[in-house]
This record gives structure tokens, C-alpha cells and sequence, in this order.
């Protein structure tokens, strides 16, 4: 057995297809004809571009307009001037042949991002690599492994899946993912979970551990992989499997219900999004609107920030989907793990405290207006909430509600309509801003708790750090007593309450949230009828009284062990 990231739920058993396309050997050669070899170049980056404009158009039919647009990033790669340059260049100073000189070339841009103190940057050097292999085979004219026309159902093992692998694939065929590399925040992660395949990544060394005549069971929600299973295993392998079947046909029955207690407390369950085409999974499984609107994958994978029309096409485009449900609305949170190279902000040694969020939305009012005008424009095609993010003190609330306000001056001098209602809240997320909530309580019509980031600051640890992981944990007393103080402070000042963090997907922690009073649980599209089913058998009388005795609690030992004997009650 062995154990990775599990990134996309699932348990299946298959037949292991191993991808390792032919080698590249490439040897540096001195040439006599320059301009066949810049001939060849040019042919190769045809033939490439028309590779990926077939694999963009089934990517459109299969996952939607903003996968494919991962496509549109490689076409970029491929057409990038200084690539040809630097590449023809190479070929006519050293008068090398032109796989070698395009290999050199890229090579270099990939050590650069690579070289980059940010996981989503460290990430992207894969899609350069994958534009540059195609370029490289088609310059030798090796063929790539097709995925496109597979003869059997088969469970896909790689030391990582390019995107292009990913969105040439016949998925009927493909049950499962298996790859040695892969973060969180991977197109491997993002894809699989968009078309709800289960996988695991971060292996390590599983293309030397299979071959393509084994057969794997695979656990996309734990993480787990058997190879070559007993028969003992294949058989709990199919009684895990009829349970697990049986939980998600359950679940259907939670479609159209409202997620309610046995004695009728209400909450609304909504979900997180990153683009406009996340919504579908979020109808599909049944969300009350979207909860977090992450408007940064906007402005991610451009050369250059959005126009103001640019966003607010898309910004209508999810509200027009969603008509008369919520749909809560981040502004603009670049820096910490994601930056834009195109703004140009100097590295930082710690650059989850610096500028980031909403401190380098008032430093750069012209790009923050240029947003809320945008919202603001669409916001009389839905019901748009507008939130901003990492707010530590009033003075920043303020502030930012004073840009805002400046932008809807701007509009009515242009004549633009919007909304004469738009609520406006805050993410409390920093440890400051939950202390002084009573306070900005009275400026702001909600608050979301985001507890990725409130975990971490409140108990000082980098939650990307493995050696003190385990300090990083929502069950922290001081956490708790945050969140709690959080909610009874919206709720004297009687605005709503809800979370957007990972902690608001969790099953074990819902029974404390809703004995808490929150209002409002944001999520994963996958999380939303699970927890709804959750919600439908508690009591909200009596997990009330379960958090009145976790606050007396002094450990997360304690409130742990507390909790696991409640829930096995």
C-alpha cells in the first residue's frame, strides 16, 4: 500500500497505463544549413499550434471555456517572440541544430519559474515544458503517446500529467490518475476534480513501482493505492465501493432540501468558485449560491491585467447564472502564494504578512477601482455581495468602502447603471480584525471567516510547512474562541455570519459551527450535499450545549477526544 495526495473523491480498481512517451535524446550538432534548420523550427511550431488548437476545441466540449483557456496559456508559450528569437538566435550564432537550440532555450525560461518562491509560478513551469517537448518531437518527428483513442478502461499512471495528456483523454476510458508529482493547485489537481475523476498525486516513485500488466485500487478521498491487491483486499475493495455508491445515491435524495436542523435552525450551503464555468458543478450538486467568488484566477495565467470590460463579462456571466441566489464576491486577493510577474512587486522574505489582499488593492487604487466598477456594472444581472479580503484594522474597512464608493460616483458621471442595493462585507481571516469584530460589526453587512489563513495566523504556523503541521489545526481553543466571538459579534450587531475556509467543508467540524450560529457554510462543490445531510440530523439545541463545553476546554487532545465520543454516540 502506498499513500499520496488524494485530490478528486472516488474509489476504483482498474488496469495500470503507465505514460512514458518515447525518451527525448537530443545531442547538440554542428550544422552547415542554417536555414534548414530554422525551416524545421518553423514547421515544428506549426504543427504544434495546430496540435493544441484540436486539443482546446475537445477541451471546450468536455470541461468548458475557462479549462480550455489553459490552452490558450500554452499557445501564448508557443507564440512568445522572445522564444523564437532567443531559439533562432541560438541556431544561426552556434549554427546548432534547432531541436538542441529550442531545448537550451526552454529550458532556460523554465529554470526561471522554477526558480520562483511561489507554488502557483513553480507549477506553470510545466506547462512550458509540456509546449516544448511537443515542439521538440515535432522537430524530430517522434509521436506523442495518444490518449484520445484508449481500447480499454485503465487507471493512468505518470511522474506527472501535462494538460494537454489531461484534456486529449477519452474519458470513458480513464477511471483513475496516478502521478509521482503534482500540488494542490496543479492543472493534474484542477482538471481531475472538474471532471470528477478520482485521483491521487504527489507518489513520488509509483511509474517505478507499477507496470502496465498490474492492477491498482485507488482511494481519491484518502489517498490510498494497493498494487496488485489480494483477493481479501479486492473484496473489501468492492464492499468499500457498494458503500460508498450507496452514500452518493443517498445523497441524491438531498437535492431541493433546505439544510435545516430536526428543530429548525436554517443555514444556507454555498460554494467557492474560481471561475464562471465551476458553476455547473455547483448546480449539479445542488449549492444556495456561491458563498466565494475567488476573483484572482481573473487575473492569473494574462500577460497583463483585465480590462474593465473583461471582468465584467465575467463577473456578469456568473451572476446571470446564478439569477436570484447569492453570489458573495472576493475582491482582487494577489500576493502571498499568488502573484502576477506583470505587477512587478519585489520578492518578500515573508510574503504571507506583506503586501497582498486588500493592502495592495489601496496602494493600487487604480486597479482596485477599475474592479469595483466592474462588479458594480454587473451587479444588475444577479444579487452580488462584494467582500474584500485581509482586512486587520477599520481604517482599511473604511478605506476600501471609500473606494468603492468613488467607483459608483464614476459610473453615475458615465451614465452606467447598477444595483441600488448591494451588501458589503469583510473576510476575517487576520486575529486583529477578529478581536475588534464587535467594531466592524457597525460598517459591513457580513462577515465570511476564512480559516485557512485565521488557523495559520492565530497559531503562528506555516501551514506549508511539514515539520510543524501538526500545530496547524482548526481545533485550537484560541481558534474556536475567535470564531465563536466572530459570530455572537455579527449577530448583536445583526448582520449575517459565514465561512469560506476549509474548516466550513469539514464533517467533524459542522456540529460546533452550527451550535456556534453560523449562518452560512461556503464549500467545495463535492462537500455541499454531505453536509446538508449532516445538517438535517442535528440538533441545534444540543450541539449548542456540545459548544458551550468544548470553550471550557484547555487542548486540542481534549476537544478531539470530545468530539470523536460525541460523534460515535
Amino acid at each position: 500500500m502506498l499513500r499520496g495526495t488524494g485530490v478528486s473523491p472516488g474509489i476504483v480498481f482498474g488496469k495500470v497505463l503507465i505514460i512514458k512517451n518515447e525518451p527525448l535524446i537530443i545531442k547538440k550538432d554542428k550544422i552547415k544549413n542554417v536555414e534548414i534548420e530554422k525551416s524545421s523550427l518553423l514547421n515544428a511550431l506549426e504543427n504544434s499550434k495546430e496540435e493544441l488548437m484540436k486539443i482546446k476545441e475537445k477541451a471546450m466540449l468536455e470541461m468548458g471555456e475557462e479549462k480550455a483557456a489553459i490552452f490558450d496559456a500554452h499557445l501564448n508559450i508557443l507564440q512568445d517572440p522572445e522564444l523564437l528569437k532567443n531559439t533562432l538566435t541560438e541556431i544561426e550564432t552556434n549554427s546548432i541544430n534547432a531541436a538542441y537550440a529550442f531545448q537550451t532555450v526552454a529550458e532556460q525560461f523554465i529554470a526561471i519559474f522554477e526558480s520562483m518562491d511561489n507554488e502557483y509560478m513553480k507549477e506553470r513551469s510545466a506547462d512550458i515544458k509540456d509546449v516544448s517537448d511537443r515542439v521538440v518531437r515535432n522537430i524530430l518527428g517522434q509521436k506523442v503517446v495518444e490518449l484520445s483513442s484508449l481500447d480499454e478502461e485503465v487507471i493512468l499512471v505518470a511522474h506527472d500529467l501535462t494538460p494537454s495528456d489531461t484534456a486529449a483523454m477519452d474519458k470513458k476510458k480513464v477511471k483513475g490518475f496516478l502521478t509521482n508529482l503534482g500540488g494542490r493547485t496543479s492543472h493534474t489537481a484542477i482538471m481531475a476534480r472538474t471532471l470528477e475523476i478520482p485521483a491521487i498525486i504527489g507518489l513520488k516513485t509509483i511509474t517505478e513501482q507499477v507496470e502496465n500488466s498490474d492492477f491498482v485500487v485507488l482511494n481519491g478521498e484518502t489517498g490510498d493505492v494497493i498494487i496488485n491487491p489480494k483477493k481479501d483486499e479486492i473484496d473489501d475493495f468492492y464492499r468499500r465501493r457498494e458503500v460508498y455508491m450507496k452514500n452518493r445515491e443517498n445523497l441524491i435524495a438531498m437535492k431541493g432540501r433546505e439544510s435545516t436542523t430536526i428543530d429548525g435552525k436554517k443555514v444556507e450551503l454555498a460554494g467557492n468558485i474560481g471561475t464562471a464555468n465551476d458553476i455547473s458543478s455547483l448546480k449539479k450538486h445542488d449549492a444556495e449560491g456561491v458563498g466565494l467568488f475567488r476573483t484572482e484566477f481573473v487575473y492569473i495565467e494574462r500577460n497583463a491585467l483585465p480590462t474593465e470590460d473583461e471582468q465584467f463579462e465575467e463577473y456578469k456571466k456568473v451572476l446571470e447564472a446564478w439569477n436570484t441566489k447569492p453570489v458573495v464576491v472576493r475582491t482582487m486577493d494577489i500576493g502571498g502564494d499568488k502573484k502576477l510577474p506583470y505587477l512587478g512587486v519585489e520578492e518578500e522574505v515573508n510574503p504571507f504578512l506583506g503586501y497582498r489582499a486588500i493592502r495592495l488593492c489601496l496602494k493600487e487604487k487604480e486597479i482596485f477601482k477599475t474592479q469595483l466598477r466592474a462588479l458594480l456594472r454587473a451587479s444588475i444581472y444577479g444579487e452580488l455581495k462584494i467582500m474584500f479580503p485581509m482586512i486587520s484594522s477599520l481604517e482599511e474597512l473604511l478605506e476600501a468602502k471609500e473606494v468603492l464608493h468613488g467607483a459608483k460616483l464614476s459610473l453615475d458621471e458615465d451614465n452606467i447603471p447598477y444595483a441600488n442595493h448591494i451588501e458589503v462585507g469583510m473576510m476575517i481571516e487576520v486575529p486583529s480584525a477578529a478581536i475588534i469584530s464587535d467594531i466592524l460589526a457597525k460598517h459591513v453587512d457580513f462577515f465570511s471567516i476564512g480559516t485557512n489563513d485565521l488557523v495559520q495566523y492565530t497559531c503562528a504556523v506555516d501551514r506549508m510547512n511539514e515539520k510543524i503541521h501538526h500545530l496547524y489545526n482548526p481545533l485550537n481553543p484560541a481558534v474556536l474562541r475567535l470564531i465563536k466571538m466572530v459570530i455572537d459579534n455579527g449577530h448583536q450587531a445583526g448582520i449575517w455570519v459565514g465561512m469560506c475556509g476549509e474548516m466550513a467543508g469539514d464533517e467533524s467540524m459542522i456540529p460546533l459551527l452550527i451550535g456556534m450560529g453560523l449562518d452560512e457554510f461556503s464549500m467545495s462543490a463535492t462537500s455541499i450535499l454531505p453536509a446538508r445531510k449532516q445538517i438535517t440530523s442535528l440538533s441545534y439545541e444540543t450541539v449548542k450545549q456540545l459548544v458551550d463545553q468544548v470553550m471550557k476546554m484547555g487542548t486540542v487532545k481534549e476537544i478531539e477526544a470530545f468530539m470523536e465520543k460525541m460523534t460515535n454516540a
